[in-house]
């Protein structure tokens, strides 16, 4: 006998929060891109980089979006919801290769004097700070529950924080002359970037192996269903994530012959339903004696 359920409320459309993102990152790509080659400003163009990497970024997070909306086909049983879980870790990499290659250009500067023009610096990078918190500000929310937006707003967040450092760099600059200010700033911006991006890098890469997502305790499950009246064993429990938002478990329940199958599907069923962060369940009710061939077979059907 088998079970199968799905419960998922409606997910918030991010689409048009996509698209503004996007917008205004890329036209301040161009900007910020422009004055770092004119007035040769490391910081300006590695930031400059950086926010491109995250346009690319915010481009991806939301196709896999899209992606994960179409329906499900023969080919495709979940469809392309595992796109989201993707896109999250390709984020978190780009993200971290442009932080290295910030590093190692800033490492190269050192050995160079570079007169810089502070006021251009403050001006266009303290423009960048209100270009990306504000489009931090539109996934804050989301990110609270969806890793891909979770991703988009490290980025956005990041870049904040990177833009915050140019400020700093180009005041400093103004007030004592010190050329090594630039290549500093960016090897302190791009060792936070990496620290605050590594959790995100991590977790993507689990859910891409079919890991237990860290909100969902295997034992605390597993003793959850032992529990209830009727059950007499567990096995061949597997949960894993379909995508940034839905989570499926499997399992296999050894049913005591005295007891209602009906009656204790119903009662795992909505106990499952009611666990925080399971959306998608099949169950598979055994006897005792159908269980010990099918352990026997290492069979999971």
């Amino acid at each position: 006998m088998h079970s199968h359920s799905h419960h998922r409320a409606p997910d918030k459309d991010y689409g048009k929060v996509f698209i503004i993102g996007i917008t205004l990152n890329l036209s301040y790509v161009c900007i910020e891109a422009f004055y770092g080659w004119y007035i040769n400003s490391l910081a300006l163009l590695a930031d400059a980089g950086h926010n491109l990497s995250d346009v690319a970024g915010l481009i991806l997070a939301w196709l896999s979006m899209l992606g994960a909306r179409l329906l499900a086909n023969d080919r495709r049983t979940y469809g392309w919801k595992k796109g989201t879980i993707l896109a999250s870790f390709f984020n978190a990499s780009f993200l971290m290769l442009a932080m290295g290659m910030l590093a190692w250009e800033a490492i190269g500067r050192f050995a160079q004097q570079t007169q810089l023009q502070g006021e251009v610096i403050i001006w266009v990078a303290a423009a960048g700070v209100v270009v990306n918190a504000v489009t931090a500000w539109l996934f804050m929310a989301g990110s609270k529950e969806d890793l891909n937006i979770k991703g988009a707003f490290l980025h956005m967040s990041a870049d904040t924080l990177v833009s915050l450092g140019v400020v700093l760099s180009g005041g400093l600059y103004l007030q004592w002359q010190w050329s090594w200010l630039d290549p500093v700033v960016s090897l302190v911006i791009a060792i936070l970037v990496v620290a605050s991006t590594w959790s995100l890098f991590r977790q993507s890469l689990h859910l891409l192996f079919d890991g237990v997502p860290e909100q969902i305790d295997t034992k605390s499950v597993a003793l959850l269903l032992k529990e209830i009246e009727g059950v007499s064993s567990v096995h061949d429990l597997h949960i894993w994530a379909m995508s940034t938002t839905e989570n499926a478990l499997s399992v296999h329940l050894v049913i005591n012959d005295e007891f209602d199958r009906e009656q204790v599907l119903k009662v795992v069923t909505a106990k499952l339903l009611a666990y925080k962060h399971i959306d998608h369940i099949t169950i598979q009710l055994e006897s005792y004696q159908f269980s010990t061939t099918c352990l026997s077979r290492h069979c999971t059907g």
